[in-house]
């Protein structure tokens, strides 16, 4: 059976733009060509995809990926056995890995020293001290909670409505480009990514590009997250986490 482009990215979950770009860089080309000349993917391809899927969730460049998978000599078993020790090897440094102070984006407890009206002009109808416990709870004994807590405790209206500004910034432009149908692991995309760990380390805790995947998984795992940048734009928190991922990869 032959599949078109657009079948495989939403069988997949992933770009138009990210299959053209895997078959314009030899990672993913399909097996066969309609008369027309649109891409059509036999099983065989749907599979390959499937290992590149994996091997990119792992955290491997694209160029490597390549070379695992022509080599002559590879095993499939072999890199199913591969995949399974890596993954478990990332499940054990992410369950003891502290990721960080999402909430803190988001403006949770933290001593914000603002008026009631101040408060509504920042944050609307959200409501920082509604997740202050569970902040707490899950990161309250780390350094970049502390130091998340030491500098917004500084912060008067101005600052958090700088704060916004950024954020909402950024978000227009990571939709746009999302949008337009740049790949996720593309410069651009990874451009993004670098600028929203800037902004979380200039504003609230030193991010680490460990700690910014960690977050990124976050987005995904938390069905508040997704949902926050679902709403934003179908697709957002995948990409996004794409994105962030392939950046630490190329910078890290």
């Amino acid at each position: 059976m032959a599949y078109t482009v657009g079948q495989v990215a939403r069988v997949a979950r992933v770009t138009v733009r990210t299959l053209h770009h895997y078959d314009e860089i030899g990672l993913l080309s399909p097996s066969g060509r309609t008369p027309a000349g649109y891409r059509r993917y036999d099983e065989a391809d749907l599979q390959r995809l499937q290992l590149v899927l994996y091997y990119r969730e792992l955290g491997f460049p694209l160029e490597e990926i390549t070379a695992i998978l022509d080599d002559p000599a590879a095993d499939p078993a072999a890199h199913l056995r591969r995949q399974h020790e890596l993954l478990t090897v990332r499940m054990k440094r992410l369950q003891e890995m502290v990721t960080a102070i999402e909430f803190a984006m988001e403006a949770s407890k933290l001593n914000i020293q603002l008026t009631p009206q101040e408060r509504f002009e920042v944050f609307g109808d959200f409501s920082p001290e509604e997740h202050e416990a569970e902040a707490e709870q899950r990161w309250g004994d780390t350094d970049a909670y502390r130091e998340s807590n030491r500098r917004v405790s500084r912060y008067g209206k101005e600052d958090w409505l700088r704060i916004k500004a950024e954020n909402e910034d950024w978000g227009r432009r990571i939709v746009a480009l999302m949008a337009s149908g740049a790949p996720a692991d593309g410069p651009e995309a990874m451009e993004l990514a670098e600028d929203h760990r800037q902004i979380i380390s200039r504003w609230f805790y030193e991010c680490s590009y460990e700690m910014q995947t960690g977050l990124a998984d976050m987005y995904l795992a938390d069905e508040r997250f997704s949902a926050h940048y679902e709403t934003i734009a179908p697709g957002l928190a995948a990409y996004l986490n794409e994105a962030i991922h392939a950046n630490a990869i190329s910078r890290a």
